[in-house]
């Protein structure tokens, strides 16, 4: 999951530099006056719900990716030491990953006073295993105040959705952290993107695989601030939305589209659900 269960059931992912594809021109017969585009009313009904459809995606991923760093602000001004970043290490770090994924401001000043509140309890950092259709492992990371009511809701989720919880360890061990920065960049950038990279610790740079144009940029998780620095400096557009620490399956698991279908429906659900973050 991005924050969300890591796991690949359309289509294997490989973690290598794929070169750009040779561009293919079409020719088309007759004079200019005879050839004209016509786009059918359907055609753009498509693009328009499949831009829709997007957009509401990423909406998504920011609402939750917010709520996200609304419990770290918590967290780290109650086990840090008070609401000041000067003096509190933990809530600095926090405060500057939310400004650099343009987290707003309003949002961290109600939760840094939302951690003063003598009411409100600590969260706690889960982690739920589970298996999707056809064997898919999920890593559900969960941050939460109320551990059984994160505990309930998750296998409720995954319950419903034909999946099932697995044993701690079970699914874990096929899963390594890394971080993924993705580049909202044209194709022919390929070589500066590499060159950046790779100079500041990335491992690996391959196509986007969403339908947009651009990179993921593949890093280590002590490399994964540097490299985003790096590649910001140089002129890149990092998508904040998609950018973060995941777990990456070591092992892809191959499935039909039915089940990939029901998996994508799985962790959308999950990623519903208030206590789970990724």
């Amino acid at each position: 999951m991005s924050a969300c269960s890591s796991f690949t059931s359309r289509a294997s992912l490989v973690l290598t530099r794929v070169p750009n594809a040779p561009v293919r021109k079409a020719t088309a017969q007759g004079t200019p006056s005879s050839r004209r585009n016509v786009i059918s009313p359907t055609c753009m009904g498509r693009k328009a719900a499949k831009v829709a459809k997007t957009k509401q995606a990423g909406e998504a991923k920011r609402t939750k990716l917010y709520g996200k760093y609304g419990k770290l602000i918590v967290t780290a001004v109650k086990q840090g030491g008070g609401a000041d970043p000067v003096s509190n290490m933990q809530l600095a770090k926090v405060l500057g990953d939310a400004s650099r994924l343009s987290v707003p401001r309003e949002l961290i000043e109600r939760n840094i006073k939302r951690a003063t509140d003598t009411t409100q309890l600590d969260f706690m950092e889960l982690t739920y295993e589970a298996y999707g259709a056809g064997g898919v492992g999920i890593i559900i990371e969960v941050l939460t105040d109320n551990v059984n009511r994160a505990a309930a809701e998750t296998r409720s989720i995954v319950n419903k959705a034909g999946g099932k919880m697995a044993e701690a360890g079970s699914v874990l061990f096929n899963f390594e952290r890394k971080g993924i920065i993705v580049l909202d960049c044209s194709a022919d950038k390929e070589d500066e993107v590499f060159e950046v990279a790779a100079d500041a610790g990335g491992d690996d740079i391959i196509p986007r695989d969403d339908g947009e144009e651009g990179f993921i940029v593949i890093t280590e998780v002590a490399d994964f601030i540097g490299c985003q620095r790096a590649l910001a400096d140089a002129g890149f557009t990092i998508n904040p939305d998609e950018t973060a620490l995941k777990m990456v399956p070591l092992a892809d698991v191959e499935v039909d589209d039915d089940a990939a279908d029901l998996n994508d429906a799985l962790v959308e659900k999950l990623l519903e659900c208030e206590e789970v973050d990724a």
